[in-house]
């Protein structure tokens, strides 16, 4: 049996964050209904690909909250769930006549999860925003980079998926674990800030001078011959096995000078001596901890990912590995509405019931 068997998710979210944290349970066996509206839906279906990788094993009903019918066929739903998890800006589940008060009255024990921005109160709980905006209000942004140089701008969605999927999924499970019906308010935001727990201490920490950002020289990506390699010897045991492999045991004192000092260009101009693959190769004689910068095509053909189910077809597999209950990836993604009788007949709907809400223009 799937570890969340028999759990079962309204899930009215769109594009990445939400959608990730329901796949997550859906992945594991969690039943997750998208709940689209009558036009265009999750506006991920723009991109079949992503919307295929992010909501397979799902089921999709169509239906049109803004109408009485459709928020009662809604109600309906919502008495047999376990979970409803939405990313509207707060008031929005409110004003459709949907919101938290209304659904636990139907279903005291639900659990209902809330992603936003910046969460349910402060001063900035209507401001729109999207992932960027989270991690410069965070001060993530500002730490990332070279002293000299802009933020740098990090390829994976972290307040999006970080600090919002992640965080929605384990308030979600925490919830349901203690069998109270619950709000769960998930701040995206507030999950960026939450990635800095040893920076917190120092408010004082600036951009390049970071320990483990670019601030000490055996802890940063160089240039090699063909490309880039990271060095992350961090522990001195890692550090002098690389300096005595290159033969260079006088750079082991030099650990962690900054960069921009001597022996960071000495370790920078080594570094630049040899290719990506002969650096693995010294990596692997030497256990100094260097790993070539990878393309993420490269990634994704990667032997150590493949052996580890995490790269499918066109998408990826879960990283949670469960030794009784695995994860099942292989679900196809749902089409719209494809799933609308199914779900409204499984809530004791019956045909004429379903009709007469088509009728109505509540589903589709």
């Amino acid at each position: 049996m799937s570890a969340l068997a028999g759990l079962r998710v309204l899930d009215l979210s769109r594009l990445l964050p939400g959608p990730f944290c329901s796949l997550l349970l859906a992945d594991f066996g969690a039943d997750v209904i998208k709940v689209e509206d009558l036009g265009a839906g999750d506006y991920t279906r723009a991109d079949p690909e992503g919307f295929a990788a992010l909501n397979r094993g799902k089921r999709s009903i169509k239906l049109d909250l803004k109408s009485g019918a459709g928020r009662d066929a809604f109600l309906r739903l919502v008495r047999g769930a376990d979970v409803v998890l939405e990313s509207f800006r707060p008031g929005v589940m409110d004003r459709l006549g949907v919101g938290w008060e209304r659904l636990r009255e139907v279903n005291p024990t639900l659990v209902y999860c809330a992603i936003s921005g910046y969460g349910q109160d402060g001063p900035l709980r209507d401001r729109a925003g999207h992932d960027l905006n989270y991690l410069a209000r965070a001060g993530l942004l500002a730490l990332s980079g070279d002293a000299d140089g802009p933020p740098v701008q990090a390829a994976g969605q972290i307040a999006d998926i970080g600090g919002g999927a992640l965080m929605a999924a384990f308030g979600i499970l925490a919830a349901l674990r203690s069998g109270e019906g619950q709000f769960v308010d998930i701040a995206m935001a507030d999950g960026a800030l939450s990635w800095l727990p040893l920076l917190a201490a120092k408010p004082s920490s600036r951009r390049g001078g970071l320990t483990l950002g670019g601030g000490i020289l055996c802890y940063r990506p160089y240039r090699c011959a063909d490309g880039y390699v990271a060095l992350g010897a961090l522990e001195p045991k890692f550090f002098a096995a690389f300096c005595s492999g290159v033969g260079r045991p006088d750079l082991i004192d030099h650990q962690f000078d900054p960069p921009g000092s001597d022996a960071h260009a000495e370790v920078a101009a080594i570094l630049l001596e040899r290719t990506r693959a002969e650096w693995e190769a010294f990596n692997v004689q030497h256990d100094c901890c260097l790993e070539p910068v990878q393309e993420l095509g490269e990634a994704l053909a990667d032997p150590q990912f493949l052996t580890r189910d995490m790269v499918l077809d066109g998408a990826l597999g879960t990283p949670v590995k469960l030794s009784a209950t695995p994860g099942d990836t292989s679900g196809a993604a749902p089409g719209p509405g494809e799933h609308t009788d199914a779900v409204l007949g499984e809530a004791g709907l019956t045909g004429e019931e379903i009709a007469a809400l088509r009728e109505a223009g509540a589903i589709a």
